[in-house]
């Protein structure tokens, strides 16, 4: 069938755009990472739909393991929490779910890993801004256009794709490299 060799095709494309573009950048994420988890800061992770999903796996990985058995380590998903979240979207409207949570559980030196494959999610914007003006560093996670997420993050992940699904297989790659990346710092290696 043409459209599964199609998106295979664009998927080997994509894969090979991002492995030779981003290893610096994930270099930088898990190293930021890591310093946060060191000087006893925590991360907090947001997105919407697929990115959501991400938020989750990426939290699971960091709290429980990804391959090396090591200490947990503090990572929230403003995503979960069904009652929180839709309280605060019915009390405050949606473009604040995360951002309120970021103003009730942020502390400077925290990090936020804020996703939205369009760069342009408000709920993400605004949390953005809030961890900023807590004295967060923000991890934007975009496509190839990171749009107003790529001038409110501090470090920019760009997929080098515009197509949603293969903007999210970058990011779940992504998410793989920086917590194998995370052991390799704990146990005293570096990154490479």
């Amino acid at each position: 069938m043409n459209i599964i060799a199609a998106a295979f095709a664009d998927h080997a494309r994509v894969m090979s755009e991002a492995a030779a573009g981003l290893p610096a950048t994930l270099e930088r994420v898990a190293a930021e990472l890591h310093a946060c988890f060191e000087r006893g800061n925590k991360l907090l992770a947001c997105g919407n739909g697929g990115s959501a999903a991400d938020v989750e796996h990426l939290v699971a990985e960091l709290v429980g393991r990804y391959r090396e058995e090591r200490r947990g380590l503090p990572a929230l998903a403003l995503v979960t929490g069904s009652a929180t979240v839709t309280a605060l979207a019915n009390d405050y409207g949606y473009e604040r779910v995360f951002a309120r949570q970021v103003e009730a559980l942020a502390r400077p030196g925290d990090l936020l890993f804020a996703i939205s494959t369009s760069g342009k999610s408000p709920n993400v914007l605004a949390a953005a801004g809030a961890a900023r003006a807590l004295g967060c560093t923000v991890v934007g996670f975009t496509g190839a256009n990171p749009g107003p997420l790529g001038a409110a993050a501090d470090l920019v992940l760009s997929a080098p794709s515009l197509v949603t699904a293969r903007i999210q297989e970058v990011h779940a790659i992504s998410i793989h490299i920086i917590c194998e990346c995370i052991d390799a710092l704990l146990q005293g290696g570096g990154a490479r």
